[in-house]
């Protein structure tokens, strides 16, 4: 599995929950998602591995109002250090 996209239903809006690999050629199908309905978080306990084009996907949409939520420790890291260094 390269990723995959579910897109759960909350009282507030909808949660995107992606799995597997979040890379740039995957990207294009999140933003089309994002803007397919009003999104209100991101789950990505199930993310094996992002680039660095996702990462800056992340800190648009977190900046944006979404939630990260289970976003991991690498992740987090790698979003804190970009911010940084803007």
């Amino acid at each position: 599995m390269t990723y995959r996209i579910d897109r759960i239903p909350s009282d507030h809006g909808l949660v995107l929950r992606i799995s597997g690999r979040l890379v740039e050629e995957n990207l294009e199908t999140v933003r089309m998602a994002l803007d397919e309905h009003r999104v209100v978080a991101i789950e990505l306990a199930e993310v094996e591995l992002v680039s660095r084009e996702a990462v800056k996907l992340l800190i648009q949409v977190e900046a944006e109002g979404i939630e990260l939520r289970s976003c991991p420790a690498y992740v987090r890291e790698w979003i804190t250090n970009e911010l940084g260094s803007s």
